[in-house]
């Protein structure tokens, strides 16, 4: 496969009772790239697949079907399966530490508690490749961060997060054409505004 070639992750859980929800902001932004873009998802062996092309690039879009706590088989599969170095690896997740609708993108780094991370280190035996997080807010009681993140989001908050989804996917046109300082540039400017806003 060529260095040219990327896969872009969007961490979720299949099924209709979780579509919506805020722990698939992943599968959310994926799949209004694939709309705007005029592509489909087609089920493949750990996920749903689509492949964006722009440029000379080819970005391998994945929805993995594992459930969120395995979604390291996905990724380590379709990484080998494409022969996609880590470098060329993204990860979308959803992050209970960020006001909704922040984002913060990294080239490495800790799980941070959540579970699709860990468990795609835990496979890939690293904690270096690239992840979004993207804030779903924590506005829940002590003890309720499960119900929480299996909450629905808003009809505004799904709004917001297909807007949301065209920065991202600049910013992650940027990664590849221009390298991860670039694009973490261009999509970390959003949290560190609101943050100073919240001073």
């Amino acid at each position: 496969m060529s260095e040219k070639s990327y896969l872009v992750v969007g961490l979720g859980n299949i099924g209709s009772e979780y579509a919506g929800t805020r722990h698939n902001v992943g599968f959310i932004i994926l799949d209004a790239w694939t709309q705007a873009s005029n592509i489909v998802f087609t089920t493949e062996r750990y996920g749903d697949v689509a492949l964006v092309k722009n440029k000379g690039r080819e970005f391998h879009l994945l929805k993995p079907s594992t459930y969120m706590n395995l979604s390291g088989n996905a990724v380590r599969y379709w990484m080998q399966r494409l022969e996609i170095p880590l470098e060329n690896v993204m990860v979308i997740c959803d992050d209970l530490n960020l006001p909704f609708g922040t984002m913060r993108l990294r080239k490495s780094g800790s799980d941070g508690g959540h579970n699709g991370l860990k468990n795609i280190a835990e496979l890939l035996d690293t904690q270096n490749f690239a992840r979004l997080r993207i804030g779903v807010g924590h506005e829940f009681e002590a003890g309720g961060q499960v119900d929480f993140v299996l909450g629905q989001l808003s009809g505004a908050q799904k709004e917001k997060l297909r807007a949301l989804a065209v920065k991202i996917v600049e910013g992650i046109n940027t990664w590849a054409f221009c390298g991860i300082e670039k694009s973490m540039n261009l999509l970390n400017v959003r949290t560190r505004n609101e943050e100073k806003s919240n001073i």
